[in-house]
């Protein structure tokens, strides 16, 4: 594992293949801008390690650092970056009308949809839904897919660091059997998770988890 330190104006990514900071660092590529990734082997446990667990007691990623601050959540990470390029136009600004609409579905995935996707996945029973911080699923997986139809991005005609978040999720959740899609979800999956920073960096998570095995 590399000594765990950056630089205060360096944006270092500590990342473990096949994990959510894979989308992470397909924003960074998406952005275009100088980053530093520090690679742990998730399999060795290299996450647990001390000096990891330092900067994320948690020892999850993706984990972010810069100017001295520690980012973790993918949502905040995603939020944060996008935001601090404002100029890549990877995030509505502050006073546009989408704003709003950006950080709700940012907030969706982690707020609704892991929530009822995991919970489906190990077979808990369900729970009425007003006690329910998704509602049921199937109704939470619905608000999804017809805001995804109004397309072709989830916001309308620009892609945002959002798409990003939901491509992949969308890819890996279709890919495990997680979720049922439909042609017009199938269509916005292809349309993001085809651009060539998703191409890059899925060629370089294949190297590493060879380099690893």
């Amino acid at each position: 594992m590399s000594e765990i330190q950056s630089n205060q104006d360096t944006i270092t990514l500590y990342h473990a293949s096949q994990t959510r900071g894979t989308g992470i660092w397909v924003l960074l590529e998406e952005l275009g801008i100088p980053y530093d990734m520090k690679v742990l082997n998730f399999k060795a446990g290299e996450n647990q390690q001390p000096e990891f667990l330092a900067i994320n007691p948690l020892g999850k990623f993706p984990t972010l650092v810069h100017n001295g601050t520690v980012v973790t959540e993918q949502v905040a990470c995603y939020t944060y970056l996008a935001d601090l390029f404002p100029e890549k136009g990877l995030a509505p600004a502050f006073n546009d009308p989408k704003r709003g609409a950006y950080l709700r579905w940012m907030a969706y995935q982690g707020s609704s949809f892991e929530p009822a996707v995991i919970d489906k996945a190990f077979n808990r029973p369900e729970v009425a839904a007003s006690q329910s911080s998704y509602g049921s699923f199937d109704k939470m997986l619905q608000t999804l897919f017809d805001q995804i139809a109004k397309g072709p991005y989830l916001l309308g005609e620009e892609m945002y660091a959002v798409d990003i978040l939901w491509g992949l999720s969308l890819k890996w959740c279709r890919m495990f059997g997680l979720i049922t899609t439909n042609p017009v979800v199938d269509a916005y999956i292809e349309r993001v998770t085809s651009r060539s920073s998703f191409t890059r960096v899925e060629e370089k998570e294949q190297a590493l988890l060879l380099a690893q095995s």
